[in-house]
């Protein structure tokens, strides 16, 4: 029986209708319900009611379905959020394999102007197939989104291991190390300067196998300009190499090992060597 406020009427229905069938076996339109409405009114008005909610139920279901799956993968909780963008994990319905996706909101890509930046890390992500950098599947959009489909690396942060032991025995930190090397040289074979090489972009998979990741920074060769140098400052400032930061042009894969360089300081010693909490401070202790 339905819930109230349909509870009272629908039972007034079925006494009226009952009352119908064993006295005249006559129409159920005949009965007369207390306030003056035949039970096929209030049968109709309750079926219309129900009718409603279920097709309710269904349009939302299917919305709902619908927002959980993108192309073959069905998604699942969000692992990272930032302003831009948030990763969701999802399963590769087909293999059953678990990725996850870089979910890009459209118009704060295009209002914040990261149009070319986007385009730069999936093309750069395309030139690149190493075991030591995580890999991109496949890139989807929508009217208003944009789905990069990556390996799901579960290790975490080298940056969170060395945050929580301070730093790591040599042989686990040339290790790592070598893995790094191969898969930067591996980048610049193909013409990719990664351009912001830091701790926070080193992922671990379940074997404890570095992943480089976040290309978001990255140049190619074509963007060198006359003098075949690099022009655009950035990085980050802890691990950026010196002559970025001079304003007066740089190689690519030069300022890459400048922060493969520290990185490997920071795994043995568990500390930067350059920090200050005043950038230009910073910049000076960096030249």
């Amino acid at each position: 029986i339905p819930p109230s406020p349909f509870r009272t009427r629908w039972l007034l229905v079925l006494a009226a209708s009952f009352s119908s069938l064993l006295v005249s076996r006559g129409p159920l339109l005949s009965v007369p319900l207390p306030g003056g409405d035949s039970p096929n009114k209030v049968f109709g008005d309750w079926l219309e009611e129900r009718l409603t909610w279920r097709m309710y139920k269904a349009r939302r279901q299917a919305s709902l379905k619908v927002r959980r799956r993108v192309g073959k993968y069905e998604l699942g909780r969000t692992i990272g959020e930032g302003t831009f963008a948030k990763v969701r994990f999802a399963k590769d319905t087909e293999s059953g394999d678990p990725v996850a996706i870089k979910i890009l909101d459209k118009a704060k890509v295009h209002k914040h102007g990261l149009v070319e930046q986007i385009r730069r890390e999936i093309c750069t992500m395309k030139l690149i197939q190493h075991p030591n950098v995580v890999r991109l599947h496949e890139v989807m959009g929508s009217k208003a989104r944009i789905f990069i489909v990556l390996e799901y690396v579960t290790g975490g942060e080298l940056h969170d291991i060395i945050a929580a032991r301070g730093s790591l025995k040599e042989d686990e930190a040339r290790r790592y190390f070598q893995q790094l090397i191969n898969a930067v040289d591996y980048c610049h074979s193909r013409g990719v300067y990664h351009r912001d090489l830091k701790l926070e972009n080193l992922l671990l998979d379940t074997a404890g196998n570095l992943k480089v990741s976040d290309f978001g920074l990255s140049a190619i060769s074509e963007q060198a300009k006359a003098d075949g140098l690099l022009h655009t400052t950035c990085g980050t400032p802890n691990y950026v190499a010196p002559e970025v930061i001079q304003d007066k042009g740089y190689n690519g894969a030069l300022a890459d090992l400048w922060s493969c360089g520290v990185i490997l300081f920071v795994m043995l010693a568990g500390y930067l060597p350059f920090e200050d909490d005043n950038v230009s401070a910073l910049y000076k202790k960096v030249r």
